[in-house]
């Protein structure tokens, strides 16, 4: 049995905390082919999807948005809340029917700084995610621009 991917909800934060979050979540859904939000726009909200997938993609002038990583169950949608200036790096789209939990940033960043132990995990779980995705967004783009054996062993 393989070891939970950091970057889920259940393996990233205690019961409690997921449950504190839970409290506040909102049940949402899209349909195949919406996007939850597109690169340089406001992100007051995050997501953690509950069934279905959801697709990073990543703006290239002059070319298709680069596919960066596709979301399922229990991973969160969204990092460019926690950090001002509040505007998302990548955008997202549903590739299948989604069913999330939607949370009010601002809502969150408040839990965070009137509970230091629940604020340390939250950061700790989106550093951990914003890392993966930076990763996977470098490896993507290689693999899609750069002339092969161009990039450097991770």
């Amino acid at each position: 049995m393989s070891t939970p991917s950091p970057t889920r909800i259940s393996a990233a934060l205690p019961a409690e905390y997921r449950a504190r979050l839970t409290d506040i979540a909102r049940e949402v859904s899209f349909p195949a082919g919406a996007r939850l939000f597109n690169e340089g726009g406001h992100a007051d909200r995050f997501w953690i999807v509950r069934s279905g997938t959801v697709g990073l993609d990543v703006h290239v002038p002059g070319r298709r948005a680069a596919a960066i990583e596709t979301l399922g169950s229990g991973e969160l949608v969204g990092w460019s809340w926690l950090f001002p200036p509040y505007t998302w790096h990548f955008g997202a789209e549903a590739t299948s029917p989604v069913r999330a939990h939607e949370f009010d940033a601002a809502a969150v960043r408040t839990m965070m700084e009137a509970d230091t132990g629940f604020g340390s995990a939250m950061g700790r779980w989106v550093g951990q995610v914003l890392a993966h995705r930076l990763v996977a967004a470098r490896v993507r783009l290689l693999d899609l621009y750069a002339p092969h054996g161009s990039g450097s062993s991770l």
